[in-house]
């Protein structure tokens, strides 16, 4: 007999975590520890008309945005990303464009707890990475506090 690797309840919980992010999937969830999650890039982005027109890449604020929702969303793992804002980012390299097409996987894992938890992040595409970041400062917003 065969066991599922990841049953019915569990997809049902990481669907709906990409839901709550705004990610298109989320493929790995540890609360408080790490996360993974994809973001498709449609060719039909209206960011691409201005951004650019001969060339169009994702904007390297959309993606830290990214990492920041799957940061919030392991730092509170139930899909209130209200909780928390970054307050910060530090040592972040842009290696190469996300492009119209791409597929960019995500990860994000909690380097310190605390107050101000600080988290690391990497996005690939195709297996090589686009962008790391080495420090995702996050900070608890008024409806996280009493969290």
């Amino acid at each position: 007999m065969t066991t599922p690797l990841l049953d019915e309840t569990r997809a049902m919980d990481l669907a709906a975590a990409a839901a709550a992010s705004g990610l298109d999937t989320v493929v790995s969830l540890r609360p408080g520890v790490a996360g993974v999650a994809t973001r498709n890039v449609p060719a039909t982005s209206a960011v691409f008309a201005t951004h650019f027109p001969r060339f169009p890449v994702v904007p390297g604020v959309l993606i830290i945005d990214d990492l920041a929702r799957l940061g919030a969303l392991v730092l509170t793992g139930d899909g209130r990303l209200d909780r928390w804002r970054l307050a910060g980012v530090t040592r972040v390299r842009f290696r190469h464009f996300v492009r119209p097409g791409d597929v960019a996987e995500l990860s994000v894992e909690v380097r310190s707890g605390g107050d101000e938890p600080v988290l690391r992040g990497d996005v690939r595409v195709g297996g090589s990475p686009v962008t790391t970041v080495g420090s995702l400062v996050m900070r608890a917003t008024a409806a996280g506090a009493g969290v």
